[in-house]
């Protein structure tokens, strides 16, 4: 694992008052969460639900989240990753193979209101953690599952991650539509894992609404390969949208390889000039109002068809003058530009400063954080409620266990057994150093 440079705070200060808001409980205050997940997908999940106020239990194996390894950290088992998407849940790592673990997902699952994970059906089975399982011990429950393949097709018991649902569902390809060479690409961010992990937190608030007026609790399958085919082809599906086909799927202005931040004289500006009043004023603005009355591009129909002659020339005439004479420009025509910000430049960014969206807290193990807020804004104000840091491996166990009942002594006993692991066992940082 990578290195911080430094263990001093960084010098970056948050918005006045970013942090001075008073806590009050999140939505969902007193909803109880069980996650039994790794990576990203079902880690984003849970964080959505413990951003908006849920208690969140992590169970992780005795070596830990992979996401724990991937990427810089300042100590072992805490990457940037880890850190980032599992804030506000609490560690405890178990031996799911264990003969006694049983007993303590008993324990963890009766009276909570939420189980989720992102195995295969087949291995939450083997682990006792199927559905009919779970729900046998706490019947209203929600159980929520992310599996790669929806189980009632023929991929089901197939391996999924980001890259390979990029792949199926037409994405990657949609991707590569923009490239000279026509070779598919992926998204740089793993776009899959979190609009998945976003929907199976929408599937768990609509369950639980509903549980509230019922009383009965559900099984949800939130597949990564339909969702993601639900997210990509709301604009793309073009002519195949229409039975029998009218022509390629596809959405064409998007698809240009012209659709790209353009160069200025100086750097890069990224701008949308979409609306016929935008068209209007941007050909004004360079000097060419006549465009505006050419049927190319007169309608959105026609700027759709002829959009890579369209977005060619625009790219032409941005390359001519420097990027804040456009943006001065632009922004007074009230055409949407922006400067093309790189990670650092989104942290400095005044905008992003003025609503207090990055929240710089001490971690208590690893030093000054910048975080980025739930966007949410709640009746004028954004969430603001205490929640825990994210914790080393196995770091709640004993706060989890004695908070559910579990006496000291049977606590210190499954610890001897092996089943379940602190974070002050020096077995786990020798683990997560190999």
């Amino acid at each position: 694992m990578g290195t911080a440079a430094s263990d001093t705070p960084p010098t970056r200060e948050p918005a006045a008052g970013a942090l001075s808001r008073p806590a009050v409980p999140g939505p969902l205050a007193g909803v109880r969460v069980v996650e039994l997940s790794t990576t990203i997908m079902g880690p984003y999940c849970g964080l959505l639900l413990a951003e908006l106020g849920a208690e969140v239990v992590k169970l992780e194996a005795p070596t830990g989240d992979i996401a724990r390894q991937l990427g810089v950290g300042r100590s072992p088992g805490m990457s940037a990753i880890y850190l980032n998407a599992n804030r506000g849940k609490r560690s405890v790592a178990i031996d799911l193979k264990h003969p006694r673990a049983a007993e303590v997902i008993r324990r963890l699952l009766r009276g909570a209101d939420v189980f989720l994970h992102n195995f295969r059906p087949a291995s939450a089975e083997r682990l006792g953690l199927g559905s009919q399982a779970v729900r046998a011990i706490e019947p209203a429950i929600i159980y929520c599952a992310g599996y790669g393949y929806g189980q009632g097709g023929r991929y089901r018991d197939e391996p999924a991650y980001d890259d390979v649902i990029q792949a199926a569902s037409g994405i990657a390809a949609l991707q590569g539509r923009r490239d000279p060479d026509g070779d598919p690409s992926y998204v740089v961010t793993n776009i899959v894992d979190k609009t998945v992990g976003s929907m199976m937190a929408l599937a768990i608030v609509a369950a639980l609404v509903r549980r509230g007026g019922s009383g009965v609790g559900s099984c949800v399958e939130v597949p990564m390969l339909e969702s993601a085919v639900f997210f990509g082809l709301l604009e793309q599906m073009g002519g195949a949208m229409f039975d029998p086909p009218i022509g390629r799927s596809g959405y064409p202005r998007t698809a240009s390889p012209h659709r790209r931040p353009y160069r200025t004289s100086d750097g890069h500006v990224a701008v949308m000039v979409y609306t016929d009043r935008h068209w209007r004023d941007f050909f004004a603005l360079v000097g060419h109002p006549g465009r505006a009355e050419d049927p190319r591009y007169a309608t959105a129909a026609a700027r759709t068809e002829h959009i890579d002659e369209l977005y060619g020339w625009l790219a032409d005439e941005l390359a001519r003058r420097p990027t804040a004479w456009w943006l001065e420009r632009l922004r007074d025509a009230d055409i949407p530009a922006s400067p093309v910000n790189d990670v650092e430049d989104v942290l400095a960014d005044p905008h992003v400063r003025d609503v207090g969206l990055f929240e710089r807290r001490e971690h208590p193990s690893e030093g000054w954080l910048h975080e980025v807020r739930l966007p949410f804004v709640f009746d004028g104000e954004p969430l603001a409620h205490e929640r825990v840091a994210a914790g080393r491996l196995g770091e709640h166990v004993r706060e989890v266990l004695g908070g559910l009942g579990v006496p000291d002594t049977e606590v210190e006993a499954l610890v001897e057994a092996g089943v379940v692991f602190p974070a002050v066992d020096d077995r786990q940082t020798a683990l997560l150093e190999q």
